[in-house]
């Protein structure tokens, strides 16, 4: 299956640079990019003028124009990308999750209007980086341009979505020809230095980065890698701060430890909010139907 990437497009500017962020990831892939827009009320129905009129409504004239000047836009500046547009009688976040059964990755922006309000600052974003069937790049920050040079941050735990996370972020640096930064977060200590801070690792850190790393480079040979234990209170404090210094941080749908509850608590919360670069949620690729 030529699994499409897959971008929710409204005509906002954050939809509009989560389409080039799309086109980017397309190109790379190799893949066909497919631009949607769910034209539903956001909880997923019609909101009918007539209470008698309880027919869906239809795709607008508007609407097609602008997904339409979009793929021609992006098809003009990346040669050899093939674009397919369409409307969806869906809500935002179902039509997305709907999407990402068929879909190589699904692109989506930090802020919305229209089809996608309020995407990932509210129950749309959640919806989909919790449910997708596939893998979620969310562009973050909305105001800044395509981060063109540093490195992959990938959080390691020992936990299995974080294995998967490590794979992605691999993958990833290695189709972007960057290098790759594993990095786990230990507590800090009475003696220890300040928050943040790169540290010596003790033995458990040491031997789930070890074993990450002889991962990536079997599966990966010839990709730059770097290990890196940052000590702070909280994983998701770290992450962030390491961010700014990164192209992309790659995040599993679970962790253990300091990363526990991630996609579910404050880890992911606050890198799919905060992070100073675009976030790839490692989600599963699920069985289309």
């Amino acid at each position: 299956m030529n699994r499409p990437v897959v971008a929710g497009v409204d005509g906002s500017p954050a939809s509009l640079l989560a389409a080039e962020h799309a086109a980017r990831a397309a190109v790379l892939r190799s893949r066909p990019l497919h631009l949607v827009h769910g034209y539903l009320h956001p909880l997923g129905y019609g909101v009918p003028l007539n209470p008698y009129d309880v027919g869906l409504p239809a795709p607008t004239e508007e609407a097609q124009k602008m997904l339409e000047t979009t793929a021609a836009d992006l098809e003009g500046r990346c040669p050899g990308l093939t674009v397919e547009v369409r409307q969806v009688a869906g809500g935002p976040g179902a039509t997305l999750v709907e999407e990402s059964r068929r879909a190589e990755l699904v692109v989506v922006g930090s802020r919305g209007l229209g089809g996608f309000a309020g995407l990932l600052l509210g129950s749309v974003g959640t919806q989909v980086a919790a449910h997708a069937h596939c893998p979620v790049l969310v562009v973050r920050p909305a105001e800044e341009p395509i981060p063109v040079a540093g490195p992959v941050l990938v959080g390691v735990d020992g936990s299995e979505s974080a294995e998967l996370a490590v794979g992605y972020a691999a993958d990833e640096a290695t189709r972007r020809g960057d290098g790759l930064v594993l990095v786990h977060v230990q507590p800090p200590d009475g003696d220890g230095p300040a928050d943040g801070a790169t540290l010596t690792p003790d033995a458990d850190s040491a031997e789930l980065l070890a074993t990450a790393e002889a991962a990536v480079r079997g599966s990966h040979p010839g990709l730059a890698v770097e290990a890196r234990v940052l000590r702070a209170p909280k994983a998701e404090q770290a992450l962030v701060e390491a961010s700014a210094d990164a192209a992309l941080v790659v995040v599993g749908s679970r962790g253990r430890g300091g990363f526990a509850g991630l996609l579910l608590g404050s880890v992911s919360q606050a890198l799919v909010h905060h992070a100073r670069c675009p976030v790839l949620v490692a989600r599963p690729y699920g069985h289309a139907r």
